[in-house]
């Protein structure tokens, strides 16, 4: 079966074409700012190669309560997700472009929808649940839905592979850091927590968005300073986080200025530093331990100074890296010092593989074994 993976981001759609093993066949990114797609280009991608699938799979970021696991799109389900579209208005509408453009080009493939949020799903009450009026949580649907699902659901599929264990008892903390980021606890092969909340704004320092802040504040924010909900989202999403800190959104440049002894990248640096820290060891404590903390994303995988600076404060939890190992790194690889009781691995992000498998088993096709070598 060969399934023509849709991502969609925040200003581009990407298209990858998997063989009946998995092996990539032809990717393709193209422009799609503010989700405008241009149909005629498409049209063409998937002429040049792209087109020749079984199977669509769309990596979808919210299914809310409902969407569980993914599911083959038709007519209700798709009327569902733009019901959902609220939830997420930032990301859900590009999600529903690729899936309207992709569904025009190629109307007579099925479709199937696989979601950032279902692989946190299994969350336990505690970790769902927010402090707030019965009230609102039942009205509105209030939740934490968790995000980079697909991401931390390779990870908890990669890690035990990587360490020859199965995945029952097995605990790993998963760092997806890029240009969004969260973490996961990763028990038994289940999501039991995660930094991402209702929204994709919860959580550690990001890129531009500004992780978790004092509720107090934004309120007072509204209040005291005439600003409107617009201008104070605006500025939560895409004027926070590091580039708020340093003035860029690209950890390389915070990096080189804060070797450089610059002082306002250097307090970025260390304000990211502190919030993964502590993020990593909370969902370290909805563990109870860790056996493994994985690296993945962008930054996660590129950039051995952000590992080494993460563990170096979480010695304590058993981890510590191997520099030169950890500077050598390059796709999977095993960074732990020798004789580290908790090992620290780097996963190459895999959304791609991860939705493919989703899109055989909800098609009864089955899923291709991940091995250690692989």
């Amino acid at each position: 079966m060969r399934v023509l993976i849709v991502n969609a981001g925040s200003s581009s759609l990407k298209l990858c074409l998997l063989g009946d093993g998995d092996e990539p066949l032809a990717a393709r990114e193209l422009a799609a700012p503010r989700a405008l797609i241009d149909q005629a280009q498409l049209r063409t991608t998937l002429d040049d190669g792209l087109g020749d699938a079984d199977v669509v799979g769309h990596r979808i970021v919210h299914g809310g309560e409902r969407f569980r696991e993914a599911v083959c799109i038709d007519e209700d389900v798709e009327a569902a997700l733009r019901e959902l579209a609220d939830l997420a208005p930032l990301h859900q509408a590009k999600s529903l472009a690729a899936l309207d453009a992709v569904s025009a080009a190629l109307p007579d493939l099925p479709a199937v929808a696989c979601f950032d949020t279902a692989f946190h799903a299994t969350l336990p009450p505690a970790a769902a649940t927010y402090a707030l009026p019965a009230a609102w949580r039942e009205r509105f649907g209030i939740r934490r839905y968790g995000f980079h699902g697909l991401s931390h659901a390779w990870v908890a599929r990669r890690a035990p592979a990587l360490l020859s264990r199965p995945p029952a008892g097995l605990r790993v903390v998963s760092c997806h850091l890029g240009a969004g980021a969260s973490l996961c606890a990763i028990a038994d092969g289940r999501s039991i927590d995660t930094t991402m909340g209702f929204t994709p704004l919860e959580g550690i320092v990001m890129a531009t968005r500004s992780g978790s802040v004092d509720p107090g504040l934004l309120l007072w924010l509204l209040e005291r300073c005439a600003m409107s909900a617009r201008e104070l989202a605006d500025a939560l999403e895409h004027e926070s986080g590091l580039l708020g800190l340093a003035g860029t959104a690209d950890m390389r440049e915070v990096l080189a200025r804060a070797g450089g002894d610059d002082d306002v990248a250097q307090l970025a640096l260390d304000v990211y530093v502190h919030r993964l820290r502590a993020g990593i060891a909370a969902m370290a404590a909805a563990l109870g331990s860790v056996d493994a903390l994985v690296f993945t994303g962008g930054v996660g995988e590129r950039s051995a100074a952000v590992r080494e600076l993460a563990v170096d404060g979480l010695q304590f939890m058993g981890l510590a890296i191997d520099t030169q190992r950890n500077s050598a790194a390059a796709g999977d690889a095993d960074v732990s010092r020798s004789g580290a009781p908790a090992k620290t691995l780097v996963v190459a992000a895999r959304e791609d593989l991860e939705i493919a498998r989703q899109v055989r088993a909800v098609l009864g096709a089955g899923s291709v074994e991940i091995e250690a070598g692989d």
